[in-house]
């Protein structure tokens, strides 16, 4: 009986670990490791357009938070994972509209994260398809690792970076407020 009660424990845990949690038209993991940090999805949510769902994405933290300035402005490791789930997300409408939430998230002063920004394009440069996973992992003390489906691209130094790139979805002015709230559980 003993056996049975820790075989069936084992194989939550494991189940657990592997877990995926449906978000819009496709599903996500409810945990992810980046530098041997164990990372747990917040929330997550849509991205549309005119009734079109774009992409999903999720947040995933060291701990749960509903902090959107907090969580941007920590020095602890944490990712943005997002996966495109329409044939109308492109390479380069991402790109724009990732450069227009930096202007939204840092009030139109973009200048000294220009060349930064011009690294994200480069990581970036391959299209895009549905089913595509983008991860913007921060880890502390480094900087933004950037991941296309699991193959890491670059990393982008500076806390300053990440903290207006979280802000595109975390800000005061989000790219979509129902995306930030989803993302924040709220």
């Amino acid at each position: 009986m003993r056996k049975l009660l820790l075989f069936i424990l084992f194989s939550l845990l494991l189940n657990l670990s592997q877990a995926q949690i449906p978000i819009g038209k496709t599903t996500m993991e409810y945990q992810i490791t980046r530098e041997d940090q164990t990372l747990t999805m917040n929330g997550g949510g849509t991205r549309a357009w005119s009734f079109v769902e774009l992409y999903s994405a999720g947040l995933y933290l060291k701990s749960k938070s509903k902090d959107p300035i907090a969580i941007s402005y920590k020095n602890e490791t944490m990712s943005i994972r997002i996966k495109i789930t329409s044939k109308l997300v492109t390479r380069e409408r991402m790109l724009e509209s990732i450069e227009e939430g930096f202007k939204k998230s840092t009030d139109n002063k973009t200048e000294p994260l220009k060349d930064r920004i011009a690294k994200l394009r480069e990581y970036y440069a391959k299209e895009m398809i549905k089913g595509d996973i983008l991860e913007l992992a921060y880890i502390k003390d480094k900087g933004i690792i950037c991941y296309l489906n699991e193959k890491k691209l670059g990393i982008i130094k500076g806390q300053d970076f990440k903290f207006a790139l979280y802000k595109i979805w975390l800000g005061e002015i989000p790219i979509s407020n129902s995306l930030k709230k989803s993302m924040l559980n709220i």
